[in-house]
């Protein structure tokens, strides 16, 4: 009887003990791995035990099977794939829910209004998730706007600005359809929301003709107030069939061929390319950067004005004209602003003869008038 109790006592001791552990292996904070902190990255279809492991194995969780047996408690909750960063000691408890409710590492990648799919490419690369080109493989592939752009030469326009969090390794066709899913979102509340008038007088263009208008627009000026302006210019040029001698569009085509090196010249306007708006009339073949909702709406419904001309005013705005003799005044205001003058010139200075000069000389012919009568 003494043996059987003693031998209760040392098994009550003993799960005592082991749920003591269990207990402290998961409520206290655990680090055994490098002071930078540490990647891991669950697998599909790992099992609670196969996390645990390898969470041991990284230096995350203090015990494997302390870990195991909480999961156990938690049928509900199975592991979300992904890969996970632990920069600071961590409960095992609080390891679990982290793994459990999926918050994988991720970083923020900003796409600007008006950079073009170069653009993206160079700045992915810079914070080392991808190769540039690797990103531009996957965005010269239409196949993703094929339903809304069927003109579409590449994704270029249709890579939606906007903030993205991504993992350390983005596979860049799965960012590229984020993009233009957010794109595509974005455009259908753009459309609905738009005067009815002015979405109705777009029916007749495809969709890629308009996203190229406003990335003509979204380069062309930084203010969103006049963005309406710039694309009723536009608007008006191509309905007189004028050239629309738009920079941004040959700067675009010089880079599509790695030739433009950062300032744009004589030659340059008369380079032979399908992207040269100096050259070629109409539209260019496809838009020339990714712009945002400003331009988008402004592309959709451009301003009603007689204005054919615009030219920077050093102010981040722009003179508008509707005839050329008045946009030829505007060049000299912008020029004389770039040398640091005024504007306009000074007003021509009065005349210097005397009033004095003047009323005698009246005078004397008032007195010829008066002695010849």
């Amino acid at each position: 009887m003494k043996i059987f109790a003693t031998l209760l006592l040392i098994a009550v001791l003993a799960a005592g003990g082991a749920a003591a552990w269990i207990w402290y292996a998961l409520s206290q904070p655990y680090q055994g791995f490098a002071p930078e902190g540490v990647f891991v990255t669950v697998p599909h279809g790992a099992s609670n035990r196969g996390v645990a492991r390898l969470l041991a194995r990284n230096g995350v969780i203090r015990s494997a099977l302390a870990f195991e047996l909480y999961s156990r408690r938690h049928p509900k909750r199975k592991p979300e794939a992904g890969e996970y960063f632990f920069n600071a000691p961590a409960s095992g408890r609080d390891v679990f829910w982290k793994i459990a409710s999926g918050q994988v590492f991720e970083q923020p990648f900003t796409v600007r209004e008006g950079e073009t799919m170069f653009d993206i490419a160079r700045e992915l690369e810079t914070a080392k998730f991808m190769s540039a080109e690797e990103f531009l493989k996957a965005a010269s592939d239409p196949a993703l706007v094929r339903d809304i752009a069927p003109q579409a030469e590449t994704l270029e326009g249709f890579l939606y600005p906007a903030t993205y969090n991504l993992p350390r390794h983005p596979i860049p066709a799965q960012l590229t359809a984020e993009m233009v899913a957010h794109f595509k979102t974005e455009w259908t509340r753009i459309v609905q929301t738009a005067k009815v008038d002015g979405v109705q007088a777009k029916n007749h263009m495809p969709v890629v003709s308009i996203v190229t208008l406003a990335s003509l627009v979204e380069r062309e000026t930084p203010r969103p107030e006049e963005r309406p302006l710039v694309a009723g210019v536009f608007e008006n040029r191509l309905n007189h069939r004028m050239l629309l001698q738009c920079d941004p569009t040959v700067i675009y085509g010089l880079e599509r061929l790695g030739e433009y090196r950062g300032l744009l010249t004589g030659s340059d306007l008369r380079f032979d390319s399908p992207y040269n708006t100096y050259v070629h009339a109409g539209l260019p073949p496809g838009p020339i950067g990714n712009p945002g909702e400003a331009s988008l709406r402004a592309a959709l419904e451009p301003a009603k004005t007689d204005y054919l001309y615009f030219v920077a005013n050093t102010q981040g705005g722009h003179f508008f004209s509707a005839t050329l003799a008045e946009h030829n005044k505007n060049v000299t205001k912008y020029r004389r602003l770039l040398a640091g003058l005024p504007a306009d010139p000074p007003p021509e200075p009065p005349s210097t003869k005397k009033p004095k000069a003047q009323s005698q000389h009246k005078h004397k012919k008032a007195r010829a008038a008066h002695i010849s009568r």
